[in-house]
């Protein structure tokens, strides 16, 4: 492919992605990010250019990569004099994780422009955003997809087309729902483990064996045995991401007692100024003698 890219949103997923891309052989030609120096230091790596403002992002690209914090953060940044000013042809992957309330509002802002959006939710981390074996899930306009596929078959060991814009974002916040409630489940058992005086690896070991093996088992039990919480997906993230799919449960009128209280064991991190830490920090709310 010969598009120009370009990425809002350079943080650890958006710029190993487009590390990965210019490993490729894409063309990266501009990254924009509201912290200018770490813009500033992507671009001199990939050989782009930081964009002045959003408009010259969509002036200098042909496809556009998002990947910002929250539904505000992607209202703001697709404003008619920004990413939408000239931007007729364009397409727009959008990989952050928001409501699917605001990819369709996104998904019509585009086409009142005459520009394209696709929905790229991401189940994976940094590690799969650097060597391209993110599992994306994507969702919009097939023949828009069809367009993109071998640009996003590039970033993804598993690709997924799924179906009209909001889906997408529908299964991925299903996908985070759980996995959070795994991780605060786990951390409940190990740090009860820890009040019973049970050897940790031993009980890993058999929860490894039977039905309470889990992803979350093998991603995060070391980390919350050793207090090691160093962040690949942090506990504000894991909120915002439950609180999505609670409110998508609100809105089917189903009860989900389980990830409402994940959620608000999410919350008490932040209120304890601890929403940086990955989210196996939940743990440090269940051994004993922690928080």
């Amino acid at each position: 492919m010969v598009n120009k890219i370009a990425f809002v949103g350079i943080g650890r997923m958006g710029a190993n992605m487009a590390r990965r891309l210019k490993d490729c052989g894409y063309s990266v030609a501009v990254v924009q990010d509201s912290r200018e120096d770490a813009a500033r230091e992507v671009a001199e790596e990939l050989g782009a250019s930081v964009a002045t403002d959003l408009s010259s992002v969509t002036a200098a690209a042909d496809i556009i990569f998002t990947v910002v914090t929250d539904d505000e953060a992607m209202r703001a940044i697709f404003a008619q004099d920004a990413l939408l000013q000239h931007a007729a042809g364009k397409i727009f992957i959008n990989c952050a994780t928001v409501s699917p309330a605001v990819h369709e509002e996104i998904d019509a802002a585009c086409r009142e422009a005459g520009a394209h959006a696709l929905e790229a939710c991401m189940a994976s981390s940094i590690t799969q955003a650097r060597d391209g074996t993110l599992y994306l899930m994507i969702g919009g306009e097939e023949e828009i997809f069809k367009q993109v596929e071998p640009l996003l078959l590039d970033l993804s060991a598993s690709l997924r087309y799924i179906g009209p814009t909001g889906k997408a974002a529908q299964v991925k916040a299903l996908v985070n729902m759980v996995m959070n409630i795994n991780t605060a489940a786990l951390a409940e058992g190990l740090g009860l483990a820890q009040a019973l005086g049970l050897d940790l690896e031993m009980l890993c070991e058999v929860f490894s064996q039977t039905g309470a093996n889990s992803r979350v088992l093998e991603t995060d039990a070391a980390d919350m045995r050793d207090r090691d919480h160093d962040c690949f997906f942090s506990a504000a993230h894991a909120a915002k991401d439950s609180g999505i799919a609670n409110a998508l449960a609100e809105q089917a009128s189903v009860k989900v007692p389980l990830s409402q209280a994940t959620e608000a064991q999410y919350r008490k991190l932040i209120e304890l100024k601890r929403g940086e830490l990955d989210k196996s920090a939940v743990a440090e709310l269940t051994f004993p003698g922690r928080l």
